[in-house]
This record gives C-alpha cells, structure tokens and sequence, in this order.
C-alpha cells in the first residue's frame, strides 16, 4: 500500500497482495450526490479528471446502466492516449461498475468498481477497485504513471466540489 503525499485529504494506491487488483481511496468534503454527479456529467468532469497537463476531449459520456464512453487525452492540444469502456451498472449516488481500456494497449482492459460511500456530515469516501487480467498488468498499471493522473486529479476535484457547494 502506498500513501500519497498532497496538500488535501490522503490518496490510497494499493496492489491487492497476490491479486491482479488496484485499489484507490480518496475522501472529500463534499456529499454522495455531488460526488457522483462529478463522475457522470462529461461538463464536470473535464474540468478535474487526470493530470493538470492534460486537457480530455470527449466523445461519449453516458454513464448509465448500458452506457458508454470514449475520450482523448490532449496535451498541449495534440492527442496522447484514447480511452473507452461500457458501463455495466450503475447505482445512482452510490456505485458504478464498468470497463476501462486504452487504445494504446488493448490488452490492458480492466473492470472497475467506484464506490461512494456517505461519512456524514457532507462527506464521502470514494474506494475505485480496478481488477486487470495478471499480476504484471497490474503492476504495469501502477507503473504507468496513473498516480500522477489520480494525485492531480483528485485535487482538482476537491477545487470543483468547493465551487458546486
């Protein structure tokens, strides 16, 4: 388990022991509701999701039951990275389970599950598990790189739920 160092609440990046899973938990002064509606409004969430150098065009945002999405990664307005996936279920204001690829690295696709849980008090705990198809994509994953990206963006999450309170 790895805590990361920031200037806000803690974020936890973890290797499952011996599973092929990532595990990330972050907490935000903010409650259920407008954390997920942060996660399912494409408006939002370019404003907050991955590093701070990258800009997301998006394709399709419809985070539903059955629904879909496709962006681009831009830096300095040039594409670095395609993302997709199908979103399998959704239980609004509390959990989303669907799929995560990069068009870069088709075999990397994994299943990820955001959880929302409500602390009270207008605050939550997110818990994203991302189960992959080994140990070494998994550690591929964590080596990737993403840390900065969930760091970063996490921080500018925190800054846009400030604004929408």
């Amino acid at each position: 388990m790895r805590t990361v160092p920031e200037t806000g609440p803690e974020t936890t990046i973890e290797a499952v022991p011996d599973l092929p899973v990532v595990r990330l938990v972050r907490e935000f002064a903010a409650p259920p509701e407008q954390v997920y509606r942060a996660h399912v409004d494409p408006e939002l969430v370019k404003q907050w999701m991955g590093p701070r150098s990258v800009d997301m065009d998006i394709d399709v945002w419809d985070l539903r039951t059955g629904g879909e999405y496709r962006y681009t990664a831009l830096r300095d307005g040039k594409a670095i990275a395609h993302f997709y996936g199908s979103v399998h279920r959704v239980w609004e204001n509390r959990k989303i389970v669907q799929t995560f690829g990069f068009e870069e690295m088709p075999e990397a696709v994994s299943l990820d599950t955001l959880e929302l849980e409500d602390l009270g008090d207008g605050r939550t705990r997110l818990v994203a598990t991302s189960v992959v198809d080994s140990i070494e994509a998994r550690d591929a994953m964590l080596a990737s790189g993403m840390e900065t990206g969930v760091v970063e963006g996490y921080a500018a999450l925190d800054e846009l739920l400030e604004r929408l309170a």
